[in-house]
């Protein structure tokens, strides 16, 4: 075997012996277990260089590669699945597999992006049994969260779309109609599928139609009010349409293990089939009619009655769902398809039975075949923080947060944190460590949380009330009238604000600086670093006579060296300048400051010297600095991180009303643009908004009438 010459590939085969054959003149071999190749994936090596594997002292060589010969693997029924059509004709056991070939997918997806797609995993055969029984597009089927959605979005022809966000290693994509006609309806933070589903239903009614619609929701988004508004409504209007809860135990309960668990069991599932059939439905109806006509009060001891026998064989709060006017039919096994398949055809069914909500039990850890169990539901949802890869590793403006509030709350025992959103940050575990008391987890109910935030200030405490930007938007009602219309001092401390990478719009925190400044009584601030976040703490912690807030950005620091400790409270109102130049004046809010340094810098090579100021606050303003500003340059360019009318406008209508532009201040502001940008890397996303540190510096340029260069830079 010392001579042999050949050409062939060479990989690692993974669990069991692979036979091949060269042709009919040669022996077939059996390559020990641990030979194989990875995915399937073959590696062809140069056709001069001997590839071989050693084992023991022992040298195994493939066959040349014109007479090598593999068993053809077995197809994928994956690879079958162009649209939900072909789901059909399955068999429950060819379902099976397909799910389980869903998952396998998802989990490779997730060890390569490193993005959670715990929602997706325990949801896969739900997904599945959903486009076996109902006929989208023409049914219309509602995801109320987007991260749920990647098993549907595989079943309904995307997969190549999300191959190509993989190899970018983004693996997200928007749940919106104009990405594909299976989406009746974008999912935005949750809390919007019934809704939009009921008003569906009754514009079904109304045109005469006769599809189905499918809204799922899950139990993290039956923290929030819109979802029991629209079942109390769906309730009332008694159009035809399904609700499915996808129960995956989730739960704001701060021992998870403690907290209740509904049991699926033969009983259980014997139960919902029998509440799902034609059968008991006919009997139901028929027993309503009957003590209808009796009178007498009949009718109603006949609804007492049931209500309570479902009450009894449904788990607790089963009967919350029937007082809002849904049938309920469950808790249903949400990772057995025989089961769900069955309750689903009996309810596709239903003619004239109104609102039916089923309540299915999930798991996100799936047995594989080999025995491990994969461990999922302690990975953080992909919604509210760091998702992107590149940051996994970095000092976040969170850790450093959470360090500056632990120390400012060991000063002072009022201080307390609340948080709202989908998904608690990590860096939040080293306050709840500190201060288990005074720590709380609100989960999606915003409205609540600012409110609650506002009752604790009256109660004598100081409230920094987190949010994420894009969460902070579903409680603007209650900051005007809660907070700020009272000037109650709740410190508001607006998390992931700007732009946030692969999550794209959906997470975008691009309103909070204009929606905030526009209040009366707010005081709005925003770090450049994390030096400053840590001072701006200090000064919100000691701001006792009117609401507050700071926002930072999501992901890394400017400065991974600089110790997050301490603040030191700064005067409101006050900036400051960190470079002296000329000509131009560069005034920056929040962590865009970092951006006009760095295009000070590229100036200064092309011998432009430019003025770098950090306003630190969008209200009020630095009167005093701004002036100061207009006197000494001719040019005066605003940056911020966030929609048109934040920073910038308030600054232009200072300069306005005082009299700048009358003597001679050119002004531009620089501001994320009027449209939404999609997901892509945070540097990408800069580069697409034009907030750069070269967009800046080629803005200056143009101003300079030096064109050229400016294009150059861009």
């Amino acid at each position: 075997m010392g001579a042999a010459t050949a050409q062939y590939p060479v990989g690692v085969f993974h669990g069991g012996s692979r036979k091949l054959s060269s042709g009919s003149d040669s022996p077939a071999v059996n390559f020990p277990s641990n030979i194989g190749i990875s995915r399937l994936n073959l590696y062809p090596t140069s056709s001069s260089v001997l590839s071989s594997y050693k084992d023991n002292s022992k040298v195994y060589c493939l066959p040349n590669d014109a007479d090598l010969k593999f068993d053809d693997p077995p197809r994928r029924i994956l690879d079958t699945i162009e649209n939900p059509m072909h789901l059909k004709n399955l068999s429950l056991k060819e379902l099976k597999q397909l799910a389980e070939e869903i998952r396998s997918e998802l989990r490779f997806a997730m060890s390569n992006t490193e993005k959670p797609l715990t929602a997706s995993l325990g949801v896969v055969e739900l997904a599945v049994a959903i486009h076996h029984v109902f006929h989208a597009p023409v049914d219309k089927i509602l995801w109320d969260m987007e991260e749920q959605t990647y098993a549907h979005k595989i079943l309904t022809g995307r997969m190549p779309l999300m191959h190509s966000h993989l190899q970018s290693n983004s693996f997200s994509s928007p749940m919106c109609r104009s990405e594909s006609e299976f989406d009746p309806f974008g999912a935005g933070h949750g809390c919007n599928s019934i809704s939009a589903g009921l008003g569906l239903a009754v514009a079904r009614d109304i045109k005469g139609k006769r599809d189905r619609i499918v809204a799922v929701i899950s139990n993290e988004t039956t923290m929030a009010g819109q979802v029991y508004e629209a079942m109390s409504n769906a309730g009332y209007l008694d159009s035809n349409m399904i609700v499915i809860l996808n129960d995956n135990r989730h739960s704001l309960h701060p021992k998870l293990e403690e907290a209740p668990e509904t049991p699926i069991n033969a009983l259980s599932s014997t139960l919902s089939k029998l509440q799902s059939s034609k059968l008991f439905r006919r009997f139901r109806e028929l027993a309503k009619v009957l003590t209808k006509k009796i009178g007498k009060g009949m009718h109603e001891w006949a609804a007492k009655i049931d209500e309570y026998a479902r009450g009894m064989i449904g788990p607790p709060g089963s009967t919350l769902f029937e007082e809002l006017g849904l049938y309920y039919i469950g808790p249903v096994d949400g990772n057995n398809v025989a089961d769900l398949i069955c309750v689903l055809h009996e309810v596709a069914s239903l003619d004239s039975m109104g609102p039916v909500l089923v309540h299915v039990i999930t798991k996100e850890q799936q047995e594989i075949k080999d025995n491990q169990m994969v461990e999922v539901s302690n990975i953080t949802p992909e919604s509210s923080f760091n998702s992107d890869p590149s940051l996994s590793w970095s000092r976040t403006y969170s850790d450093c947060f959470v360090e500056a509030l632990v120390v400012e709350a060991k000063r002072d025992k009022d201080i307390v944190a609340i948080h709202a959103g989908m998904g608690m940050e990590p860096s939040l575990e080293l306050f709840k460590k500190e201060f288990p008391n005074k720590f709380f987890e609100i989960g999606m109910a915003e409205q609540h949380a600012v409110t609650f935030s506002a009752g604790l200030s009256r109660g004598g405490m100081k409230p920094f009330c987190i949010v994420p930007s894009a969460f902070l938007q579903r409680a603007y009602d209650q900051v005007i009238h809660d907070v700020d219309r009272q000037k109650i001092p709740v410190r508001f401390v607006i998390t992931s604000a700007g732009l946030v990478g692969s999550d794209g719009p959906k997470q975008c925190g691009a309103f909070d600086i204009t929606f905030m400044s526009c209040l009366p009584n707010m005081i709005v601030m925003a770090p450049s670093d994390e030096v400053e976040l840590a001072h701006m703490v200090a000064t919100a912690a000691r701001i006792d006579d009117r609401p507050v807030c700071f926002r930072y950005p999501r992901g890394a620091v400017a400065m991974e060296n600089h110790s997050c400790e301490g603040g030191i409270p700064v005067e409101v109102g006050r900036g400051r300048i960190l470079a002296e130049g000329k000509d131009v004046a560069l005034l920056g809010y929040g962590s865009m400051v970092q951006n006009c340094l760095r295009a000070q810098s590229l100036l200064s090579k092309l011998g432009v010297e430019v003025t770098v100021a950090d306003a630190r606050f969008c209200k009020p303003l630095d009167a005093k600095l701004i002036r100061s500003l207009c006197k000494n340059h001719s040019f005066l360019i605003t940056v911020e991180e966030g929609s048109i009318g934040g920073f910038g406008s308030h600054v232009a209508q200072f300069i306005s009303l005082d009299g700048q532009l009358d003597a001679g201040i050119k002004w531009r502001p620089i501001t994320l643009p009027d449209n939404y940008i999609e997901q892509a890397s945070p540097k990408e996303q800069l580069e697409v908004a034009g907030l750069s540190g070269n967009h800046i510096a080629a803005t200056v340029l143009s101003l300079l009438g030096r064109n050229r260069e400016a294009l150059f830079l861009m």
